[in-house]
């Protein structure tokens, strides 16, 4: 009995002398982790200060509604850099304005998400697009263009139609197309002016909304680009403001009637980022060589800054955000 009763002393002492070993073994194991996770020991980080260019910036202009391939310097959309991981796999999605600015961005992750994805933009925007589509096609996804103005009520029906026969579904729409015209003066604004500015940035997402809610189902989620002018508007963007008010507006109504049916609906609101908007009659000369300086960053951010906020509403894992409008502007904005 004694000899039984030693035997399982020395049982347990050697026991916790492996466990002690072990234990004294895992800040090491995990130092050497940690290691591994990152490139020279140390994390992949950047100075926001310095990460991208700064003004002042070239004087430049192009017709609306501009190329981003050729503006100096080009954006950034994530092309390099975005790296996906499964986040969105399997998801349907249909962007407006998808050949630069932030539906690019939004486009290109979605796509390295696991996402198949539709595009709309102008058709003389098609130099652009046709490199978005190059891209989703190299995540190994489903590209579809769909080329169009979006001002026109049934276009938009065609719109979302053709997304799903082509996707085979839809549950992720971005509604973020957009004009933007610099004014000094509301008697500069033409009638048709005004009714441009409205109906590609007030009209279209409502057509497009209503003709995709019959193939939401629950978990679809609604995304809206809003902009730091809906809550701190420039003097010369009177009517461009008042669009993005509006937008900020309907992410908050829509969101409380379609929570019930399980369908989400956010938004992002950008400050000054370096899109073609800008350079195509979106800013003054003045503006453009100094652009993002007032940031507390001093530059304007770049598409790929904001792409993964697209992705974060987006994907499943955030199921609780609706009604929310998800600021970026560089310290700036009262989103």
């Amino acid at each position: 009995m004694e000899g039984d009763h030693m035997m399982a002393r020395r049982d347990i002492i050697k026991g916790l002398g492996a466990s002690l070993v072990t234990i004294s073994a895992m800040p090491a194991f995990a130092e050497r982790n940690n290691e591994n996770r990152f490139s020279g020991g140390r994390p992949n980080i950047t100075d926001p200060t310095s990460k991208y260019p700064k003004p002042p910036f070239k004087v430049q202009s192009q017709p609306w509604p501009g190329l981003a391939s050729k503006m100096d310097p080009v954006p950034d959309h994530g092309e390099q850099s975005y790296k996906g991981s499964g986040k969105l796999n399997g998801r349907k999605a249909l962007i407006t304005g998808g050949d630069s600015g932030m539906g690019r961005a939004a486009a290109i992750a979605f796509a390295r998400e696991g996402a198949d994805v539709a595009i709309n933009y102008l058709p003389a925007e098609e130099a652009d697009a046709k490199q978005v589509i190059d891209i989703i096609k190299s995540a190994g996804r489903k590209a579809v263009a769909i080329p169009g103005d979006i001002r026109d009520e049934e276009f938009c029906k065609k719109l979302v139609d053709d997304a799903v026969s082509e996707l085979g579904g839809l549950d992720i729409l971005v509604c973020n197309a957009g004009r933007q015209q610099t004014h000094a003066s509301i008697l500069d604004i033409t009638t048709e002016q005004f009714d441009w500015t409205m109906k590609t940035n007030i009209y279209a997402p409502f057509w497009i909304i209503k003709a995709a809610l019959p193939h939401l189902s629950p978990g679809s989620v609604i995304i809206g680009t809003t902009s730091e002018q809906a809550y701190d508007p420039s003097p010369d963007l009177y009517d461009y403001a008042q669009t993005k008010a509006a937008t900020m507006n309907y992410v908050k109504s829509l969101a409380k009637q379609l929570g019930p049916k399980g369908i989400r609906v956010n938004g992002v609101a950008p400050g000054p980022v370096w899109t073609a908007l800008q350079v195509s009659g979106g800013a003054t000369e003045e503006k453009i060589q100094k652009f993002g300086s007032h940031t507390v960053f001093g530059r304007p951010g770049q598409p790929a800054e904001l792409a993964s906020i697209y992705v974060a509403l987006a994907a499943d894992d955030g199921s609780f955000a609706t009604g929310q409008i998800y600021g970026s502007s560089g310290g700036n904005g009262q989103p």
